[in-house]
């Protein structure tokens, strides 16, 4: 079982993004500065896609009502304006509890031209009436 979601990056998301979350480092949202990096220009923030894979664990797979319990990522690649993300859930393992189930998700953010930016591990617990 497994679903995805898709998202474009553009300045425009980044710059949001960044005001939310109160991460305006200049990396983010400042060319002059971020030319001077080892990415030659600015870049989206990691958790920018890891918010992709958890719109993919709350509105499609499991979907409504998943309640997230943690999440492991690892940034692999830079993330540029204009890189279209697929954010990818897919369940590994299914534990019984008691009153529940907690479900493992393979979590990836793959970039158009299929290389991986993020990758992790979540565990959620499906709404109740998921199947």
């Amino acid at each position: 079982m497994s679903d995805e979601f898709v998202k474009e990056v553009t300045q425009e998301n980044i710059e949001q993004f960044a005001h939310i979350t109160g991460d305006e480092n200049p990396l983010h949202m400042d060319d002059e500065f971020a030319k001077t990096t080892q990415f030659g220009g600015r870049i989206a923030h990691g958790m920018y896609s890891a918010a992709l894979i958890s719109a993919v664990i709350g509105m499609k797979m499991p979907g409504p009502g998943a309640t997230y319990l943690g999440q492991t990522l690892t940034f692999k690649a830079p993330v540029h304006f204009g890189d279209v993300l697929v954010a990818r859930a897919q369940v590994s393992e299914i534990k019984q509890k008691t009153k529940f189930k907690i479900v493992t998700l393979k979590t990836t953010v793959t970039n158009q031209d299929g290389t991986v930016v993020t990758d992790g591990e979540a565990t959620i617990i499906p709404a109740k009436d998921s199947k």
